[in-house]
């Protein structure tokens, strides 16, 4: 274990991206107080999204890809040698959950496709359908030219616990009717997701692949090791994005970074980003710290 501070009694806490969070935060801050490990506190709130079907970004309720094929991805993290990753999960729901397996019970650090599934089947796991109807009648709107695509979102979690140790998650179901095959930041430690206990940990959310190119959280973290505050990281991240891929207003990434002594950074591309925030003080929605461009529309969830 990584102590945050000598001087101080770590504060257990919980940072998420977007509303959607709120429940599976609301359920994992108790046993995180109670002493429980952010490993298990992550792993619970995208447990919980992931099994949400009115969510339509993560897990069951996830729109499908062009084919109307419904594939998920996840990464889950506490240092650079403990992480573990699944992408373009196909029949198995709690991907979070099969991440944690991966980096738990092999030596890899992600399994892909069907050998993911074949993974979680011979752990027992049980299959699923994912496209829940809600999300195939969006999709069948969509194909027949009926509906514009969604603006797209993960649930990124960070938490740590009354021990200092930090962990983090991040789960999807990827860009809305995306092409078959296509992967994001998600489950790719680093892009979607990187914790060091040495420094912190960041996650984000959006159109990963503004993410993928910048390799946005571990930049973020590189920057706190570099003696960046949280929130100097989550300002330099967006501003790489910008510099690199001069975003159209249509496209959004927010990020949260999380430092080892509990301090919070957040921001976005556009207004509408929001911030569940969980410790001994509630559960709490806030929005972004920072917004690049403030003026242009807000993308929102």
């Amino acid at each position: 274990m990584w102590p945050i501070l000598d001087s101080q009694e770590p504060m257990p806490i919980i940072a998420a991206t977007w509303s959607l969070a709120t429940g599976g935060c609301q359920g994992a801050i108790a046993p995180l107080i109670a002493g429980g490990s952010a490993l298990d506190a992550v792993c619970a709130v995208a447990r919980a999204t992931e099994r949400d079907p009115t969510v339509d970004s993560v897990g069951l309720g996830g729109l499908p890809d062009a084919t109307g094929h419904v594939t998920l991805d996840a990464c889950v993290m506490v240092s650079p040698a403990k992480c573990g990753a699944v992408c373009a999960v196909a029949k198995h729901l709690d991907v979070t959950d099969l991440a944690r397996m991966v980096m738990e019970r092999t030596r890899h650090v992600m399994l892909a496709g069907k050998g993911a599934d074949d993974f979680a089947r011979a752990l027992g796991m049980r299959e699923s359908n994912l496209l829940a109807p809600a999300a195939r009648a969006a999709w069948e709107r969509w194909r027949t030219g009926g509906e514009t695509p969604p603006s797209h979102d993960t649930v990124g979690v960070l938490a740590i616990d009354s021990a200092g140790v930090m962990a983090g998650a991040c789960s999807t179901s990827g860009m809305a009717y995306k092409l078959a095959g296509r992967v994001g930041d998600s489950p790719i430690p680093g892009h979607g997701l990187y914790v060091d206990p040495e420094v912190g940990g960041a996650v984000a959310t959006g159109n990963g692949e503004l993410v993928m190119g910048v390799c946005g959280t571990f930049l973020a973290v590189e920057l706190m090791r570099r003696g960046s505050t949280p929130q100097e990281a989550v300002r330099e991240v967006l501003e790489r994005i910008e510099r690199t891929y001069s975003p159209e207003p249509h496209q959004q990434v927010g990020v949260i970074v999380l430092s080892r002594d509990g301090r919070i950074g957040s921001g976005a591309l556009r207004g509408g980003f929001e911030v569940v925030v969980a410790d001994e003080q509630g559960v709490r929605l806030t929005p972004a710290a920072m917004v690049t461009h403030p003026d242009t529309p807000e993308v929102k969830r």
